[in-house]
C-alpha cells in the first residue's frame, strides 16, 4: 500500500491530506512530506487523517517528530477525521494527551 500526501493552504490554515497506510515502507514518504513544510508563526496546521486505514509505531513516531516541529514554532496542530480505530491507538499511546485530535464522526458534525 502506499501513502499520498497533499497540502493546501486556506487562509490561515496549512491543511494536509493524507491517505493511505502509514507503516515503515510508507513513512519516510510522510516524514518527507512533513518535514518540507513551511511552518509559519499565526497559521495552524490541520491534518486530515480520515482516509488513513493504518498507522504503525514507525508512523506514530512520524507524527511525535512533526509534532515537535510545529510546536517548536507556536504553531497548533490538529489532527481531522480519525477513525474510533485510530483515536484509539492515540489514546492508548497517550499521545491523544499532546496533540488535538478530531474524530471523523466530529467532522461530519460540524458539515
Amino acid at each position: 500500500m502506499n501513502v499520498n500526501v497533499q497540502f493546501r493552504e486556506d487562509g490561515n490554515v496549512m491543511r494536509g491530506y493524507i491517505e493511505g497506510e502509514i507503516d515503515t515502507f510508507t513513512a519516510p514518504v510522510l516524514r518527507d512530506e512533513l518535514e518540507a513544510v513551511q511552518i509559519v508563526e499565526g497559521r495552524r496546521v490541520e491534518l486530515d487523517l480520515s482516509k488513513v486505514n493504518y498507522i504503525d509505531s514507525t508512523g506514530l513516531g512520524i507524527f511525535v517528530a512533526f509534532y515537535k516541529k510545529v510546536t517548536r514554532e507556536n504553531v497548533p496542530l490538529r489532527l481531522v477525521g480519525l477513525s474510533s480505530r485510530l483515536v484509539r491507538l492515540f489514546e492508548i499511546t497517550g499521545l491523544s494527551e499532546l496533540m488535538s485530535i478530531e474524530t471523523d464522526a466530529e467532522v461530519e458534525l460540524k458539515q
